[in-house]
């Protein structure tokens, strides 16, 4: 077999890994019971400037974006979201959420709502390092 590394492929063919990907899992852990989880933050004109974008399965919220824009910053909006998804989630029956970041700000705000470490990566470029958190309902 011909390996070649390509800068991307088209998200036709990623969608194709990731369709085979999808049905590996679920015959080998069943169904996920995946449903998405938005929550979009829009600016006076109604455009969309941030929000947070997850999912929630197999038990657990996944947030996998979250994004203040810096004029709405400063004003409790990233807690009220958190807030939000992980009511939303508990609804759905999750028993916990997890969300990785490598800003030391969002990582504060994550451990003063009661998020804790579960794993970290040091050394990315730039001397940054990113950090997965996980909290239980």
């Amino acid at each position: 077999m011909d390996l070649e590394i390509v800068e991307g492929i088209s998200q036709q063919d990623e969608d194709i890994i990731l369709d085979k990907l999808k049905a590996f899992n679920i015959e080998c852990f069943g169904a996920s019971d995946r449903r998405e989880l938005a929550i979009p933050l829009r600016d006076t004109a109604g455009d969309i400037a941030g929000g947070l974008v997850g999912y929630t399965g197999r038990g657990w919220l996944y947030i996998s974006i979250l994004f203040i824009p810096e004029l709405m910053r400063a004003k409790g909006l990233a807690t009220r979201l958190l807030t939000m998804a992980e009511a939303e989630a508990v609804k759905r029956g999750c028993i916990g959420a997890y969300i990785d970041t490598m800003n030391p700000a969002a990582l504060a705000l994550y451990l003063q709502l009661g998020y804790h470490p579960i794993g970290k990566l040091e050394g990315l470029a730039g001397g940054h390092d990113v950090t997965w958190l996980e909290k239980r309902f």
